[in-house]
């Protein structure tokens, strides 16, 4: 199975398997947003899907530029984003592929991750890296699963750890928060600065 195909993600949205939607934005992002955690600036939402973060952090002021592979969720959300008079940047792109015209200040990384084979994650890893300007935040959910095969794949702190280095990452000394949800799992919610 490879989850990083436009194929997969679009029969997923065709056959309606979409468990991860809440159907709102997350509770990690209301909660960042409501502590100013997030750098004012340019926002990338990579995997966006529905949208529902992508919504939330317009409406708060942030000028977001949101991706996803698959085009039927990007128009529902340009239709929504349009009737409520909110902009973003509504871009049809791989993540894999995706080069910005320059850095972002944040990123916030929900749903990509989790998705992606673990084997695809330092590739993964390394474009968050170059979307990120220097001192600039990555906003990252962690999927923990009571499962180790997915999608949502489960990401332990100590493999995030070693994935996102300390050369080049400035970690907390916790999480800022542990989001649970429906479908079975929890997030563990951080806030990375770019060195």
């Amino acid at each position: 199975m490879n989850t990083e195909t436009r194929e997969y993600w679009e029969e997923r949205w065709q056959q309606g398997r979409t468990a991860w939607d809440r159907g709102s934005p997350s509770p990690a992002l209301r909660h960042w947003l409501e502590r100013d955690s997030i750098p004012a600036g340019r926002v990338l939402v990579p995997g966006c899907g529905n949208g529902h973060e992508v919504e939330a952090l317009a409406e708060a002021g942030f000028e977001v530029t949101a991706l996803d592979i698959v085009p039927a969720p990007l128009e529902a959300l340009r239709e929504r984003l349009a009737a409520r008079g909110l902009q973003a940047e509504l871009l049809q792109e791989d993540v894999f592929t995706y080069v910005p015209a320059e850095p972002f200040d944040a990123v916030y990384e929900q749903t990509c991750l989790c998705a992606f084979n673990p084997d695809a994650r330092p590739a993964y890893a390394a474009q968050l890296a170059r979307w990120i300007r220097p001192g600039g935040t990555l906003l990252a959910l962690f999927t923990q699963t009571p499962w180790r095969s997915g999608p949502p794949f489960h990401a332990s702190p100590e493999q995030m750890r070693a994935l996102f280095t300390d050369d080049q990452w400035q970690w907390p000394e916790q999480a800022d928060l542990t989001v649970p949800h429906e479908a079975g799992f929890q997030e563990l919610g951080y806030r990375l600065v770019r060195r």
